[in-house]
């Protein structure tokens, strides 16, 4: 925010451009600080800012379902890092989870073990 400030007292021709870039840092910052986030295609979906908000635990991280989605609703969601291969029935949802919340790059729980790739080896296949 500080570069735009500068930017904007110097670059006269800029100026307006710069200015929405100014507010939208602002808005950014503000949503961080109240940690609020907003789903945009189930905003665009539902046209409602209640359904889109994302649920967040009590110290503000993001809620994940099964497949590893963000989730906009509390009851369906746990963070990343509360799943483990029991919530799993088959090797193939922890496959897809864990890609989708990671990967090997981002393994807080553990579920490849062995860091080959593949989550929770011990469980059926399944057919995804």
């Amino acid at each position: 925010m500080i570069i735009v400030a500068v930017l904007f007292y110097f670059w006269e021709k800029a100026r307006i451009g710069l200015a929405i870039a100014f507010i939208a840092l602002l808005a950014a910052f503000g949503l961080e600080v109240s940690q609020n986030d907003w789903d945009l295609q189930k905003l665009w979906e539902t046209k409602s800012f209640q359904e889109s908000k994302l649920s967040r635990d009590t110290a503000g991280n993001i809620l994940f379902d099964k497949l590893g989605n963000i989730t906009t609703d509390s009851t369906l969601g746990k963070t990343a890092d509360e799943y483990n291969c029991d919530d799993f029935s088959t090797q193939s949802d922890a496959q897809i989870f864990f890609e989708k919340v990671g990967g090997t790059g981002n393994d807080i729980n553990r579920l490849d073990g062995d860091k080959d790739g593949e989550a929770c080896e011990s469980l059926p296949l399944g057919t995804n």
